[in-house]
């Protein structure tokens, strides 16, 4: 007869961060939060929102990334976030697909 083992939980090792490297993200934020107002008073033209969002997706990542671990997290994760944002990316193509493809002002 074979031996049965009862289940065992799999330990995962868990990468430990150093407060320095959330400091530095952290401070890395603010100058950015200030960079966004301090854009926002000079006149780009069009592209002012392409600065603010540009500033505004390095956030995000950095925040990702870091504060929610998934720069060491397992594949499994990575393909979770990244499905998600690749089916925000479809909804708001989608979205901006009906906006463009309308007849304003023909009715």
């Amino acid at each position: 007869m074979t031996e049965v083992k009862p289940h065992s939980h799999e330990e995962h090792e868990h990468q430990v961060v150093s407060p320095k490297v959330y400091l530095a993200i952290v401070a890395t934020l603010l100058v950015a939060t200030g960079l966004t107002a301090g854009v926002s008073y000079i006149d780009l033209g069009v592209f002012n929102a392409v600065v603010a969002l540009a500033i505004a997706v390095t956030k995000a990542t950095l925040v990702i990334l870091f504060f929610m671990h998934v720069k060491y997290s397992t594949r499994l994760t990575k393909l979770v976030v990244g499905s998600g944002i690749f089916l925000f990316l479809v909804l708001i193509s989608m979205t901006l697909s009906d906006y463009f493809t309308r007849a304003w002002g023909r009715w």
